[in-house]
């Protein structure tokens, strides 16, 4: 076993690492982190997040809630406004180096989007990367954004939740429809069923994180693969998850489930956040 971990390691290790969609710079830059080298040790692949995968197109003036994470002058991540001040996105998608963010609009070339500039950035204090969980993180824009018919927000869980197996919910973003291609100008949005805990954590061999969920991927065709980290999973009209991070780069489809931080693990967290108007 030790000589097999050891060939997947270096396996690993001898990749050229594409950039990672949707912001996954971090963990790349962190591959000491221990947990996550096991994790590496043990699967012999890249962990990394997002695009949407056998969606479709969203249709105008729905999911008005969503919003493009920019990093020089680019989509780097998705995420979503939670009120009038904060957006919610992945933690491993950046810190100051998140300039702007986008909303208003499904089309982001369009010229009805609104352009506002990120004040400060928000991480739990122990997230370190992807690999050790925490994956979450608030942005505080410089402007109050004004609901409205092109814009508005989208609720969170008000207490700690359990998702049905195989209950419905979605995941939406801006990122590739395949590995070969670009990421999409048009926001899509893909169904996804809810994989049991225990499941998920046998597929993942015991390496997952604490506080996720897990949601397509594994058993199907559908969920995110290249370039949409930091978007939500919404189940019932509430954002649940966040998306952080599947396996591979192949998006036909991972033998493994897609992985979302558990947004009701981090209530206590966000609402002092939210009520003190600055990161704590």
């Amino acid at each position: 076993m030790q000589r097999l971990r050891g060939r997947l390691l270096h396996k690993s290790l001898s990749f050229t690492f594409q950039k990672p969609q949707a912001g996954l710079d971090d963990i790349m830059k962190r591959l000491g982190n221990v947990l996550l080298v096991h994790i590496l040790m043990c699967l012999g692949q890249t962990v990394h997040a997002s695009e949407i995968i056998n969606g479709r197109k969203v249709p105008e003036n729905s999911m008005l809630y969503m919003v493009s994470v920019q990093k020089n002058g680019h989509h780097e991540c998705g995420g979503f406004l939670i009120n009038e001040y904060f957006v919610v996105t992945a933690a491993h998608c950046g810190g100051d180096d998140l300039k702007y963010v986008l909303l208003g609009n499904q089309n982001l070339k369009s010229s009805k989007m609104k352009k506002i500039r990120v004040n400060s950035t928000c991480k739990p204090n122990d997230y370190v990367d992807v690999g050790n969980g925490n994956d979450i993180m608030l942005l505080q824009l410089s402007e109050k954004v004004p609901l409205n018919n092109t814009v508005n927000k989208i609720p969170l869980p008000t207490y700690e939740i359990t998702l049905r197996e195989n209950q419905t919910c979605s995941v939406a973003g801006w990122g590739k429809v395949d590995e070969n291609s670009p990421g999409v100008d048009d926001l899509r949005v893909v169904n996804v069923s809810i994989i049991n805990s225990s499941d998920c954590n046998k597929k993942w061999e015991g390496y997952l994180p604490p506080n996720v969920i897990c949601a397509g991927g594994y058993g199907t065709n559908k969920g995110f693969c290249q370039g949409d980290s930091g978007g939500p999973l919404v189940c019932n009209g509430r954002a649940v998850g966040v998306v952080s991070f599947n396996r591979g780069f192949n998006c036909h489809y991972p033998d493994v489930p897609n992985v979302y931080t558990n947004i009701s693990k981090y209530l206590q967290w966000i609402n002092k956040i939210l009520n003190e108007k600055k990161c704590v």
